[in-house]
């Protein structure tokens, strides 16, 4: 496939199509939906009976993140992946593992700092990786300088994913057996200002039909690689959450709405109706509620004092009839709630919420701390979310290789063989603010210590110095070649003294 990017073309190196031969389509595991000749079709998903397309699955990942609760959650996300160490760079790219030259690295680490730069990564990290975690895809245009294409890219721009999506168009034939064979796939990106949503059983309009045809190395993707259960929707991080902040809001609200109603101690009225017919028992009712009742108010925004009678509430009192025969007039008192300071049901949704998005429920409980000591007093959970913190940033370093790799092919630093075999050994470094992550290193290397102090009697009769290096030590060949040499130049003072 040729990049195509304002009139330039730069044409990549071919590969042997093999897709003439296939009968099966390619799998989507990037959330792009098929196309035909005819146009292309949107792709639905059903949540609660709700959710009618993509583009309204995206809104309520944002709805539900401006939650307080969801929204506390997803800041101790971003501010774990995301760390604000002073002056320090978020995100550093680490070649020592492509066998590069050293200028090569240099430059190919000067490109990125660039890339970081248009990305204006160092001051918006923070919104950036939580607008990607929140939608569950991000989408930038590349614009290059239309003059010379050796400038690499001069601008990028952030593209709603509402207004986005990738299409794959799958071209097939029959061979003479009448078998469909895959002859030809051709991907791209249609946009719409206006944006791509579509009900189910509803035609689109011509204006959500609409769109622009945009080549696929134009536009730099990163999805968040959770499919639903057909394979054919990206869908967010936040998609499991969606249950317990709707259920967590409802049981806040009746919470609410249970304390007005029974909080206050209510009077209840028996009137004594003796043996009066309905109609007039009802009057005498009204009359003795006009009598007794008082609702006077004062407006706040006016300072008026007003009486508002002809206003019936739920906190109102209660008047009762009576018959002849029973007791006569009574006043008694409806008591208040006696369980409004129970919120376990409460905390119980709380916790639903926190755990659907990978949280230990820890970090948000009052009465425990976060521990700083050893090793062995970090909880399961805390090392399960700097796992899921890791998986995470693995998955938004695609953003960063597709980025670096138009760059390199722009600038001709690169060929695009060449960039498929470094990508695999490219790696980024985020920036760490944690204590406990020293916290764990240095607790690693006093156990190391320790061990090779119980073994260093059997060194040279049962385990060499090269096996102690490598399995109790953990270096590797780089390592220990520099340490050896260093010592040499630098033997400890009972060498030199001998």
């Amino acid at each position: 496939m040729a990049l195509n990017l304002f009139g330039f073309t730069i044409e990549r190196q071919k590969k042997p199509d093999f897709t003439t031969q296939s009968i099966v389509s390619p799998v989507s595991e990037d959330g792009a939906i098929t196309a035909s000749s005819a146009g292309y079709y949107g792709t639905f998903v059903d949540i609660d009976a709700s959710t009618r397309s993509e583009a309204d699955l995206i809104s309520r990942y944002r709805e539900i993140a401006g939650y307080p609760d969801c929204d506390n959650a997803i800041e101790e996300i971003i501010s774990e992946a995301i760390s604000a160490v002073d002056n320090e760079d978020p995100v550093k790219i680490n070649l020592d593992n492509t066998g590069l030259s050293e200028s090569l690295k240099k430059t190919i680490t000067f490109e990125f700092d660039k890339i970081k730069k248009l990305l204006d990564f160092n001051d918006k990290a923070h919104d950036i990786f939580r607008r990607w975690y929140v939608d569950g895809k991000i989408y930038y245009q590349k614009l290059i300088d239309k003059q010379n294409t050796t400038n690499g890219i001069q601008e990028l721009r952030y593209i709603d994913p509402r207004k986005i999506k990738k299409v794959r168009q799958i071209k097939k034939k029959k061979d003479v057996s009448g078998v469909d064979l895959v002859e030809k796939i051709e991907e791209y990106f249609v946009y719409n200002e206006k944006g791509l949503s579509y009900s189910p059983g509803i035609p689109p309009t011509s204006d959500q039909q609409a769109g622009i045809k945009i080549a696929v190395d134009t536009i730099a993707y990163c999805p968040s690689g959770i499919m639903d259960l057909q394979r054919s929707l990206v869908i967010g991080y936040l998609h499991k959450a969606i249950k317990p902040v709707n259920q967590l809001k409802m049981m806040t609200d009746s919470l609410v709405i249970y304390r007005i109603a029974r909080a206050p101690e209510r009077r209840i009225f028996y009137i004594d109706v003796g043996n009066l017919p309905k109609l007039k028992a009802e009057q005498y009712m009204r009359d003795i509620m006009a009598r007794y009742r008082n609702k006077v108010v004062y407006d706040s925004a006016t300072g008026d004092v007003k009486d508002d009678r002809k206003f019936m509430t739920m906190l109102e009192d209660f008047w009762l009839p009576r018959r002849e025969g029973g007791r006569g007039t009574e006043i008694t008192t409806l008591p208040g709630g006696s369980n409004l300071g129970e919120i376990a049901d409460i905390e119980y949704f709380q916790n639903k919420v926190y755990q659907s998005l990978n949280i230990p429920v820890s970090r948000f409980q009052q009465s425990s701390g976060f521990n700083f000591g050893r090793q062995a007093e970090i909880t399961h959970e805390e090392i399960k979310f700097i796992k899921f913190i890791n998986r995470l940033r693995k998955k938004f370093n695609h953003l960063f290789t597709d980025l670096l790799r138009t760059q390199l092919l722009l600038k001709n630093i690169v060929t695009d063989s060449d960039f498929d075999d470094l990508k695999e050994n490219i790696s980024f470094s985020y920036a760490q603010d944690q204590y406990f992550q020293e916290m764990k290193e240095a607790e690693n290397m006093r156990n190391r210590i320790d061990l090779l102090t119980q073994m260093q009697p059997f060194v040279g009769r049962f385990y060499s110095d090269n096996y102690i290096k490598k399995n109790i030590l953990r270096l590797n060949d780089e390592e220990i070649e520099e340490i050896d040499v260093d010592i040499q130049e630098n033997p400890p003072p009972q060498q030199q003294e001998e």
